[in-house]
C-alpha cells in the first residue's frame, strides 16, 4: 500500500513540475500560487523521499532484504533535487528520469514483497 501511495505522490510530483511551467501564469488567478515556489517542490519531494524510505524498509525489513529499491529510490531523489542545475531546457528530462527511478524503486519493491510473500506462504526457499 505504501509503495503504490509513493507512486501516486511521485507521478503527481513530477506532473506538477512538467506542468507548473504552462500553468505558471493562471496560478494567481486560481489563488494557487504557491504551487510555483521552489520551497514547495522541495518539501514536496521531501516528504516524497521520507515515503519511500518508509515504504522500501518495510519491504526490506519483512520480506526481502535487498537493498537496491533504495539505490534507485535515492538515486531518483538525487537526480529529482539537481534538475535546476542543468538549465531549464533539460529539467524536464531530469524531473521525468528522477521519477522513473522513484516509481522503480517503489515497483520493484512491491514485487520483491509479493514473490516473498508467495514463497513464505508455499513453504518454499528462494
Amino acid at each position: 500500500m505504501l509503495d503504490r501511495i509513493g507512486i501516486a505522490a511521485t507521478s503527481l510530483c513530477a506532473l506538477h513540475c512538467i506542468l507548473l511551467p504552462i500553468l505558471l501564469p493562471a496560478l494567481p488567478l486560481l489563488g494557487l500560487s504557491f504551487l510555483a515556489d521552489h520551497t514547495w517542490e522541495f518539501v514536496f519531494l521531501i516528504a516524497t523521499a521520507m515515503l519511500g524510505t518508509f515504504a522500501l524498509f518495510s519491504g526490506f525489513r519483512r520480506y526481502h532484504r535487498k537493498l537496491y529499491p533504495f539505490y534507485l529510490l535515492y538515486l531518483g531523489v538525487a537526480v529529482y533535487w539537481l534538475r535546476h542545475d542543468f538549465g531549464e531546457a533539460y529539467e524536464p528530462f531530469f524531473v521525468i528520469f528522477g521519477a522513473v527511478l522513484i516509481v522503480a524503486a517503489h515497483f520493484i519493491n512491491m514485487k520483491l514483497c509479493n514473490s516473498c510473500k508467495q514463497c513464505t506462504e508455499h513453504d518454499c526457499t528462494s
